[in-house]
């Protein structure tokens, strides 16, 4: 049987799934973080098949949204995408601490994997966390200095307000630049990392995610299969069957 519990890590509501049976183990862990205006119950089906495999997985709620929700319309929550991000990654080190200091956690078989919103901070988690052995990037994006000013340039063009100075933007585009994995790629070290992004998403772009890919496979070139790119032809903004699988296929092969 596979048990949900809800609880807080700290400040952070998050769902618990593990296996009954498992529920006291120290055991390998994975972090899955939902998407933009998402929640973290909507995501079930990736934790069921990461607890069939024999993992603890821990779903956090982003902040702002869900059980965090302060009310906010998409609009405004657009508005702090950036926050947003950088507090689930700032959040990550509080969950595995915690974890980790109640014994249900073994410290060295840490995985973390993310769609859309979460795949980004999946990323930039990459960048900050030597502790992450493997992780999946579901329609992320590692240029989060670039996909920010294409974001504003979005916004520009569709005659959105953004309400921010030149020199705030460039303070947001400052900070971003520790979490950026394109500029740090070395950051890697060569750790296990799946990519998947359908090639006609039109809300994170895929051609970024692809470019870095293609930028950095020559870093893993000894090290077979560790580091993939999953493109799927025919998909939009929305992971199909085979990618949601393939997440899970990743971490029972690289945790």
């Amino acid at each position: 049987m596979i048990l949900v519990e809800k609880k807080r890590l700290e400040h952070i509501p998050v769902l618990h799934i593990v296996k009954q049976k498992q529920f006291s183990d120290r055991m390998p862990l994975i972090v899955f973080l939902h998407g933009f205006t998402s929640t973290k119950e909507r995501n079930m089906h990736y934790a069921y098949l990461f607890a069939e495999k024999g993992f603890r997985v821990i779903m956090p709620e982003a902040k702002y949204h869900g059980t965090r929700s302060e009310g906010l319309s998409e609009a405004e929550l657009s508005f702090r995408f950036w926050e947003i991000v950088i507090t689930s990654i700032e959040e990550l080190s509080t969950i595995k601490q915690e974890l980790v200091e109640e014994g249900l956690v073994d410290p060295a078989r840490i995985g973390v994997a993310g769609t859309s919103m979460g795949g980004i901070t999946t990323l930039g988690a990459l960048a900050k966390y030597e502790w992450i052995k493997a992780g999946v990037s579901l329609m992320g994006n590692p240029s989060f200095e670039q996909f920010a000013l294409w974001q504003l340039n979005e916004m520009e063009k569709r005659n959105v307000q953004i309400g921010l100075s030149q020199e705030q933007i460039s303070s947001l585009l400052n900070q971003l630049k520790q979490y950026d994995l394109s500029l740090q790629p070395e950051k890697l070290n060569n750790r296990p990392l799946l990519f998947w992004h359908g090639k006609l998403d039109a809300v994170v772009p895929y051609q970024s995610a692809y470019d870095f890919y293609e930028q950095n496979r020559k870093n893993y070139k000894r090290l077979d299969g560790m580091f993939e790119f999953i493109t799927d032809e025919n998909a939009g903004h929305n992971v199909s069957n085979a990618g949601v699988e393939a997440t899970a296929s990743w971490f029972e092969k690289h945790i």
